[in-house]
């Protein structure tokens, strides 16, 4: 399998669920498993997280576990034949006061808040934007709509409100039972949906703490941007956490498709400037849920992505509920590889006009433009925290990097950050020990072989987070 950048993430689901095609998912290319906590119980998430680390390990390679909180989902109610047909121009009532099981007049409210926080004339769009209604008056409990875009509603089906504006909280109850279930597992990764500002990422890592508190585990955090509300905030977001998610879906229901693929290239571009990884999703490859290959435009979706420096790309339906999870994996990492292969690099360019204050940061930058320019086989971090790795991927060069670690919690985060390829390994306390141990490791992988040239960073003394402060250009003997 040739050498990837770019990171996959793929959603665990009923498609996936069998260990032996997980096994096979992870060989192929999936760095990070996503778990959606929208479906399940909490034992559920524990048997799957345990059924990932396990296929893991029979792989031979680490992988990263995303905890996905379902956040407040806004839904109608249930309808007695389990959907109806809405035609435009009919009359539709959703009431939050409603008790009975729905049909074509009407149905209830899973949000009861709704009447307050809509008005006539306010357009809401049902099941991701398929359906548009028109607010025509509120009457206590009861939205009274007419249809402007017909079709299919079905049991539970989600409901935005064009150009934002509800208040549900980020954090509901049952994402802080569901932060408690992850943390019971250990997940890597904590995506919050539908944050509006710092506070929601400020309190979720909180509850987190308080969560690990006896195991000292502290997960990474990713905010998925998908409320409109989240637009002019977004750098108080992402700087409250540890990553963004360009989320596409709901996003696009609020702020409108039109308006999305600008809003990915600002986010992308953002993430990085921030040293923060960035994960972009929703229907990247949504045709291959029932079809054995993409279309041209999906191909060219994934590769505008790679292009412009994701971290990550996500699966969700495709490898939770599809028929060809495996081909789609394999599809996604041919896609990343050709991009990156034919990418533009602009590495210089990156360095022109800025200063660094840390010197851990500047020795991580001073690997990457040396290693550019004497064409390294590769560059090797030794690092505790993964910040160094995580600084150094944050620039496009076509050198890959080594995370050498000897923590596997630094390890697992490390496999989201882009060309970085992290590696356990029990390293000396003494610096040129350590050296010569990661050396031998390189030479046994087949990374490095004798006359290579490599660059390698590290710290004094040795295993203090935050403490490169050594650069080293070596030649293989």
């Amino acid at each position: 399998m040739p050498r990837r950048a770019t990171k996959i993430v793929a959603t665990l689901g009923p498609a996936s669920s069998d260990p032996a095609l997980l096994e096979q998912m992870i060989r192929a290319g999936v760095n990070v498993v996503r778990l959606n906590f929208s479906h399940g119980k909490a034992q559920d998430h524990i048997d799957r997280a345990r059924m990932v680390r396990e296929a893991a390990a029979r792989a031979g390679r680490e992988v990263a576990i995303m905890a996905d909180l379902q956040g407040p989902k806004i839904r109608v109610g249930k309808f007695a034949d389990g959907k109806v047909f809405l035609e435009p121009g009919q009359k539709f009532i959703m009431d939050a006061s409603r008790t009975e099981l729905g049909d074509i007049n009407g149905v209830g409210l899973d949000y009861k808040a709704l009447p307050r926080e809509v008005k006539p004339d306010d357009v809401l769009l049902l099941n991701d934007g398929l359906i548009v209604i028109i607010v025509d008056d509120v009457i206590g409990d009861a939205i009274h709509t007419t249809v402007k875009l017909g079709g299919e509603l079905s049991n539970n089906k989600g409901i935005n409100k064009q150009g934002g504006g509800l208040s549900a909280p980020a954090l509901t109850a049952k994402d802080m039972d569901d932060i408690r279930t992850a943390m019971a597992f250990q997940a890597d990764y904590v995506a919050v949906s539908f944050p509006k500002s710092a506070t929601d990422m400020e309190m979720a890592r909180q509850l987190c703490s308080v969560a690990a508190a006896d195991s000292d585990h502290r997960p990474s955090l990713i905010a998925k941007i998908e409320r409109a509300e989240a637009i002019p905030r977004m750098e108080e977001i992402l700087l409250a956490s540890d990553g963004i998610m360009v989320a596409r879906g709901d996003l696009a229901v609020e702020v409108g498709n039109a308006m999305v693929p600008a809003l990915q290239k600002r986010m992308i571009k953002l993430a990085r400037e921030h040293d923060r990884v960035v994960i972009t999703a929703t229907q990247m490859m949504e045709s291959m849920i029932t079809n054995p290959v993409p279309t041209r435009a999906e191909v060219s979706d994934v590769a505008n992505a790679v292009l412009d420096g994701t971290d990550a790309v996500m699966l969700s339906a495709e490898t939770a509920a599809g028929k060809y999870p495996l081909e789609t994996v394999i599809e996604m990492a041919k896609i990343c590889h050709a991009a990156e292969s034919g990418g533009v690099l602009q590495l210089d360019a990156d360095f022109a006009g800025k200063t660094f204050t840390r010197i851990d940061q500047t020795i991580a930058m001073g690997a990457l433009f040396t290693a550019h320019h004497l064409g390294a086989k590769a560059i090797v971090a030794l690092t505790d925290s993964g910040s160094t790795a995580l600084w150094m991927s944050r620039h496009l060069i076509k050198v890959p990097i080594y995370a050498l670690t000897s923590k596997v919690a630094t390890q697992r985060k490390m496999t989201m950050y882009r060309n970085v390829r992290p590696l356990l390994i029990d390293t000396s306390a003494d610096r040129d020990t350590a050296l010569a141990q990661a050396e031998i490791d390189l030479k046994k992988r087949h990374i490095v072989q004798a006359g290579d040239v490599y660059a390698i960073t590290c710290g004094e003394p040795m295993g203090a987070p935050g403490g490169a402060n050594m650069l080293k250009i070596c030649r293989v003997a």
